[in-house]
């Protein structure tokens, strides 16, 4: 299992562009992408379990990656989330 957290810088916090955004740069990956802020989990793909962790500027959130291509799903999620979030 892979794992990194970051602090969101985005404005507006993860709303519904960068959410989607995200959900489609997830569902890429075969492995299972674990989204979670102040203990609540959200599945990656899934983009209403997203937009309901209302993850706000200034936020950190944890990736948790485990799967066959978690390596390379940590790389790209990591560098989505400096471009992005």
């Amino acid at each position: 299992m892979k794992k990194f957290e970051y602090i969101v810088t985005e404005l507006m916090g993860i709303h519904a562009r960068t959410a989607g955004m995200l959900v489609k740069e997830i569902s890429v990956f075969e492995s299972s992408i674990i989204i979670e802020r102040n203990g609540q989990t959200a599945n990656g793909k899934r983009l209403m379990a997203l937009m309901a962790l209302g993850v706000r500027c200034g936020e950190k959130v944890t990736f948790m990656i485990e799967g066959t291509d978690e390596e390379m799903a940590a790389i790209k999620l990591e560098a989505f989330c400096r471009e992005n979030l």
